[in-house]
């Protein structure tokens, strides 16, 4: 099996198994899946956080407004009064405005709490480290504990406008987002190995050869964006370590120049001469102007 290390940009994303014999275009696309699916679970993530604190989403025209507003304009949380999380609410107010504020008691936001955690766990860019390869298998898995801990929560479910709903479903709206221009489409995906193109008409193995034990290090760009940077020849931790090396060779011979001190020189022990002259009878001779 080939080993391909996906970075996106300079960043490590994920490490996945494929044959040499491959297609590109099948393998551009699991790559483009998993790379969005592992999106997907962030998103999810960072929402369930903001649901264990401060609980479900408010109606599109009441999020940002005061309470003397929301009174003012006669404005009905409908969901919110059926949206009750299991156990009872605490209310936490939402000072962004985005969500009612009844929060999950403690038991339940500690069941948010931990599948966020989980699921961080099995898309987290430490699998590279570790030498784990995410496969689309483990991202969905990462989904359903997702989803099976919000239905825990809230059986009755969440508002159809709440992006975690939203996002289960696959209905969520990214245009216009910063986390929308993260994602890439399938069709636009291309990978990059070695200053290359890999040509979705091809296969891996024309590219690598056909040794299946190879590792290489892809990058995933979107159409148009035209080639990634070079990897670098040296990681950045080696680069400190090079560096702190050259600054400790440095310290030592700014030292040795300071104690190249030739004094010693002049002394009657490093007179080479003097054998020579304790001999001649011309030691320890003395002149003085007359």
């Amino acid at each position: 099996m080939v080993l391909l290390h996906v970075k996106r940009g300079d960043e490590s994303q994920f490490l996945l198994q494929t044959l040499g014999s491959a297609e590109l275009e099948e393998l551009t696309v699991r790559v483009t899946r998993v790379y969005n699916g592992r999106l997907k679970v962030q998103r999810l993530c960072s929402e369930m956080e903001e649901l264990a604190e401060h609980g479900i989403f408010l109606p599109p025209n009441m999020q940002g407004l005061t309470e003397e507003q929301i009174e003012e304009l006669k404005l009905r949380d409908e969901w919110g009064e059926k949206c009750i999380p299991s156990g009872g609410s605490v209310f936490k107010k939402d000072e962004i405005g985005r969500r009612n504020g009844h929060a999950p008691n403690a038991k339940m936001q500690q069941v948010l709490k931990k599948t966020v955690e989980e699921a961080k766990a099995i898309i987290s860019q430490k699998q590279v480290e570790a030498g784990i390869c995410v496969t689309m298998e483990m991202v969905k898995d990462a989904l359903d504990q997702l989803r099976g801990a919000v239905m825990i929560v809230y059986p009755m479910g969440l508002p159809p406008y709440d992006p975690i709903r939203m996002e289960f479903e696959n209905k969520e709206e990214l245009s216009g987002t910063q986390a929308g221009l993260s994602v890439i489409q399938e069709s636009e995906a291309q990978l990059w190995w070695a200053a290359k193109q890999l040509r979705r008409t091809k296969k891996l193995a024309d590219y690598v050869g056909k040794n299946e034990k190879t590792k290489i290090i892809v990058k995933l760009q979107q159409r148009g964006q035209g080639p990634p940077a070079r990897e670098p020849i040296i990681s950045n931790e080696e680069h400190k370590q090079l560096m702190l090396f050259y600054h400790r060779r440095q310290e030592e011979l700014k030292k040795l120049e300071e104690n190249d001190d030739d004094s010693c020189l002049n002394s009657p022990w490093a007179d080479n001469t003097a054998l020579k002259r304790h001999f001649h009878g011309v030691k320890d001779i003395k002149w003085r102007p007359r």
